[in-house]
């Protein structure tokens, strides 16, 4: 699997629609750690996070074929993704929070930090105390700031997976990024939050080509 990893995602997608399943697992390990940010951004456990990315992975299987590059490959499974969260979120009867308190004058967070990260990946304790900053933000901002900050996707990408302008965009992520000011300032990099460990992807992957190895 190691010689695939070259492989762009329109290549691995042309061969897998050809019959060559077991590629699939590229595209699961590429994008574990985006799903695992999203899921846990609406606030899921780490157990329900996993289920929805399994969900995700085959249902974005089952619809390969339909996927027309018209946007990145990464954008379109991680709106499969959301619709998920989304759809889960209705059936529990959830009720997303309204944003309240907001600064106005916010300063943005993520500027000139010092970014000592092979100190702070290893700090667990850390970990808990960002996961659990980011979780107290009211939805509307932690959405935008996982999808921006922490799945790298752009204003536009993100303004069309939340159906908001970019503007709008713009705001809310200078708005998120305030309001984790005080906690985590100067102490992290983005990309660290809900950091999908390895074993977990293994085992993701191992679920979802069982699965899709019976399709």
């Amino acid at each position: 699997m190691t010689s695939f990893k070259r492989l762009t995602d329109t290549e691995t997608i042309r061969r897998v629609l050809e019959g060559e399943t077991a590629l699939y697992e590229i595209l699961i390990r590429r994008y574990n750690p985006y799903l695992y940010k999203i899921g846990r951004s609406y606030n899921y456990n780490h157990q329900d996070t996993q289920d929805l990315m399994q969900d995700t992975f085959i249902d974005a299987y089952k619809n390969l074929a339909q996927f027309e590059g018209r946007s990145e490959f990464k954008t379109w499974i991680i709106r499969i993704m959301m619709h998920n969260c989304y759809r889960k979120q209705r059936k529990a009867g959830f009720k997303n929070e309204i944003a309240t308190d907001i600064n106005d004058n916010a300063i943005p967070m993520f500027t000139g930090f010092d970014n000592d990260t092979g100190k702070m990946v290893q700090n667990s304790e850390l970990g808990r105390v960002i996961e659990e900053a980011l979780g107290r933000l009211p939805f509307d901002y932690r959405i935008v700031f996982s999808l921006r900050e922490m799945s790298g996707l752009n204003v536009s990408e993100t303004a069309g997976l939340l159906a908001i302008s970019e503007a709008n965009v713009k705001v809310r992520l200078s708005r998120a990024k305030a309001m984790l000011k005080h906690e985590i300032e100067k102490m992290y990099a983005p990309s660290e939050i809900f950091e999908f460990n390895l074993v977990y992807c293994d085992v993701i992957v191992a679920n979802v080509m069982k699965k899709v190895n019976t399709l």
